[in-house]
């Protein structure tokens, strides 16, 4: 069983960065791809970002383009997201996924294995 475990959450301002890490357990877990998705009240999971760990190629919806980047550290079994100029719809539980596959998608029901989540508040 792979176990995802995120961190970096936190309150900060408008405008504001914040770096989430998430790292998971296992190195040969048969992992190809990790994305990150938030959760508002009140609304459906959205996706945030994806990368596939062989490249590091990299998939973004428009939402986020120009403001977050997401990386990953092979030797640490651990990916990232640096987050940039935040606002307060960025306000979220944040969730790290991976999947197996190596296709990058954003549909959250193609991830295996998920993280617990990390809140992240954006103050106006």
């Amino acid at each position: 069983q792979v176990q995802l475990v995120e961190s970096g959450g936190g309150l900060v301002q408008a405008g504001d960065s914040l770096r989430l890490s998430c790292r998971f357990s296992r190195r040969d877990s048969g992992i190809n791809s990790m994305a990150w998705f938030r959760q508002a009240p009140g609304k459906e999971r959205e996706f945030v970002a994806a990368i596939r760990i062989r490249d590091g190629t990299t998939h973004y919806p428009n939402s986020v383009k120009g403001r977050f980047t997401i990386s990953r550290d092979i030797t640490a079994n651990a990916q990232y997201l640096q987050m940039d100029d935040l606002n307060s719809e960025d306000t979220a539980v944040y969730y790290c996924a991976a999947a197996r596959g190596v296709i990058l998608r954003s549909e959250p029901n193609t991830y295996d294995y998920w993280g617990q989540g990390t809140q992240v508040t954006v103050s106006s």
